[in-house]
């Protein structure tokens, strides 16, 4: 009678837990479907006949494809949009810049989207927007509840307004109930084309350089703790 001996290794258990546990935390689980929100924000974002489009969905979706990831975008208020994502409704939402308040519940992805912020100023207003006084001087406004509005209030300007979008921001200053508006040049340009009104109508002085992300929920981020650096990967290779 043939005998087989077969060897086994004998591994501690705490061993093989820690085992277990590194590759539970280093793999990604598959999701069945990423939900993003975001808003109707020409050129960036937008819906004609019931589709969406515009450079930074076109982006996302790039993105998304290249990683084999399926997704569904859905167009609501900017505010709702981070109201869902801060509950865990939706896992971001997009395209927007980083913030304290956001950085509270959420990790943003590099940017999609850098883009020159402008200052748009009434032609009847001949402030040097540089001087300091200016600021008490004139009256301002920026999309409502957005960081370029909460920013201004911070710091001093006389924000009379609360626009709840481009197209209102544009109506306002058109109108004179404000002399001076803060917007993206590209999304401000384009409400102008929209009405007709001359590219060169208003004064624009610049205001700086600000980056758009997508921003996650941290609750996400934490039961997919690789997902954001692959979707950063991924985005590189969608300009």
């Amino acid at each position: 009678m043939t005998v087989q001996i077969v060897r086994t290794r004998c591994y501690p258990i705490k061993l093989i837990l820690s085992l277990v546990l590194f590759m539970a935390a280093g793999s990604a689980v598959a999701l069945d479907r990423l939900y993003l929100a975001t808003q109707d924000w020409p050129p960036y974002q937008t819906v004609k006949h019931g589709d969406i489009g515009g450079v930074a969905v076109e982006r996302v979706q790039c993105t998304l494809r290249r990683m084999g990831q399926p997704y569904e975008i859905k167009m609501m208020r900017w505010d709702k949009a981070q109201l869902l994502v801060e509950a865990n409704k939706m896992h971001g939402y997009f395209a927007g810049s980083k913030s304290a308040s956001r950085a509270l519940y959420s990790e943003a992805s590099d940017p999609l989207i850098s883009e020159e912020l402008s200052w748009f100023v009434s032609p009847t207003v001949s402030l040097d927007l540089d001087d300091e006084s200016a600021k008490y001087k004139a009256r301002y406004s920026a999309k409502f509840n957005t960081n370029k509005w909460l920013n201004l209030k911070e710091k001093g300007y006389n924000v009379v307004k609360k626009p709840r979008d481009s197209d209102s921001l544009l109506q306002m200053l058109w109108q004179g109930d404000i002399d001076v508006a803060l917007e993206y040049r590209l999304v401000f340009e384009y409400s102008m084309q929209q009405k007709g009104i001359p590219s060169d109508y208003f004064r624009r002085v610049a205001y700086g350089t600000q980056d758009l992300m997508v921003h996650f929920s941290k609750e996400f981020s934490r039961k997919n703790p690789l997902f954001i650096g692959k979707f950063n990967k991924a985005l590189k290779q969608c300009f």
